[in-house]
C-alpha cells in the first residue's frame, strides 16, 4: 500500500509544481525582454516625454525657476526665418547624403560582388573610411578643403582654376559637408550590399540569360527585388544618421557661413548650451522627432509591400 502511494506521488504537489511551470512559461518572454524594455523606457521613452514637457517652458538652464509658456516656443519656430533655413538645410542634407550614398554604394557593390582577392582588397579599402571617427574625418577634410593650402585647391590650381573657399562660401559649404558624409558612408553601404548581392541565387541570372534579358532588365527585375530588404534597412540607417549629424558641423563650420550648414541637431545644441534657451531647443527636438516619425510611417507604408522577403 505504501509502495503504491509512493509511486502515485502527491497529487497536490504535482498540481502545484505544474502551476509553477505554467506561470514560469508565461513569464519567460517578459523576463527575457525585461532588461531591454527597462533600458528603452529609461533612456528613450522618459527623455522624450521630458523633452516634450520642457518645450512648454521658458528655462535658461541656470535658474531652477521655469516659466510655463505653452506653445510659445513652437510659435517662435514658425516665425523664425533662421529656423526655416535650418530645416531646409537638414532636409537637403538628408536627401542628397542618403541618395548619393546608397546609389554609389550600389554601383560599387555591383562592381565588387565577385569573390576575388582583388575585390576583397578593394572592399577593405572602400570600407576603411567608415571605421575612422567623425572627429578625425572632419580634421582631415578641414585640411583638404582649406582655402589657402588645401589639397583640393592645389589640384584646381594645377588646372588653372581659382581657389574655392569650400567651407567659407555659402554656395559650397553644405555641398562640401554632403560630400564628406558620402565619402565616409559609401563603404558601409557597399559592403552590406555586396553581401546581399552575393546571396542572390545564380540560377535566376542563368534563367534571365537564357531569356536574353538585358543588363538593365536583369537588375530591375531580379537584382533589385532580391536585395530590397537590405536596401530598406540601409536607407533607414542612413536617414537617421543624416538627421542627427553633429560632429562634422561642430568641428568644421559651426553652422556657418551665414547659417548655410546649420541643421536641427546642431541648432538644438546651440540654443540649449550656448544661448541657454532650453525650452526653445526642446521645441526643435520635438520637430525633429515628428520628422523622423512621419518619415518612418510613410516609408513603411509605401515600401513594405515592395520589399521582397525570400
Amino acid at each position: 500500500m505504501e509502495a503504491s502511494t509512493a509511486l502515485a506521488g502527491n497529487p497536490a504537489k504535482d498540481r502545484q509544481h505544474g502551476g509553477a511551470k505554467r506561470i514560469l512559461r508565461m513569464l519567460r518572454p517578459y523576463i527575457l525582454v525585461g532588461p531591454s524594455a527597462i533600458v528603452l523606457i529609461v533612456f528613450w521613452i522618459v527623455p522624450i516625454f521630458q523633452m516634450g514637457g520642457l518645450s512648454l517652458f521658458d528655462w535658461n538652464l541656470v535658474n531652477p525657476q521655469r516659466t510655463f509658456v505653452g506653445l510659445k516656443n513652437f510659435a517662435g519656430l514658425i516665425q523664425d526665418a533662421q529656423f526655416h533655413q535650418t530645416l531646409a538645410n537638414t532636409l537637403i542634407y538628408m536627401v542628397f547624403t542618403v541618395g548619393l550614398s546608397v546609389s554609389l554604394g550600389m554601383l560599387v557593390a555591383l562592381h565588387l560582388k565577385e569573390a576575388t582577392r582583388r575585390n576583397r582588397f578593394l572592399q577593405a579599402v572602400v570600407f576603411s573610411p567608415y571605421v575612422i571617427s567623425l572627429a578625425s574625418v572632419s580634421l582631415l577634410w578641414l585640411w583638404i578643403m582649406n582655402k589657402d593650402y588645401g589639397l583640393l585647391n592645389q589640384i584646381l590650381a594645377a588646372f588653372g582654376i581659382s581657389a574655392i573657399d569650400w567651407l567659407g562660401d555659402p554656395r559650397y559649404a553644405l555641398g562640401s559637408l554632403i560630400a564628406i558624409s558620402v565619402w565616409k558612408s559609401i563603404g558601409y553601404d557597399a559592403l552590406i550590399l555586396t553581401s546581399a548581392l552575393q546571396s542572390v541565387p545564380q540560377d535566376l541570372y542563368e534563367a534571365a540569360e537564357l531569356d536574353h534579358a538585358g543588363k538593365w532588365s536583369t537588375f530591375r527585375k531580379i537584382t533589385l527585388p532580391m536585395v530590397s530588404p537590405t536596401l530598406f534597412f540601409i536607407v533607414i540607417v542612413e536617414v537617421i544618421a543624416s538627421l542627427k549629424v553633429f560632429e562634422t558641423i561642430q568641428i568644421m563650420t559651426q553652422g556657418g557661413p551665414q547659417n548655410a550648414t546649420n541643421t536641427l541637431v546642431f541648432s538644438l545644441y546651440q540654443y540649449a548650451f550656448q544661448f541657454y534657451k532650453v525650452g526653445y531647443a526642446a521645441a526643435i527636438g520635438m520637430v525633429l522627432l515628428v520628422i523622423v516619425a512621419v518619415f518612418a510611417v510613410l516609408y513603411f507604408k509605401l515600401l513594405e509591400k515592395r520589399v521582397h522577403y525570400r
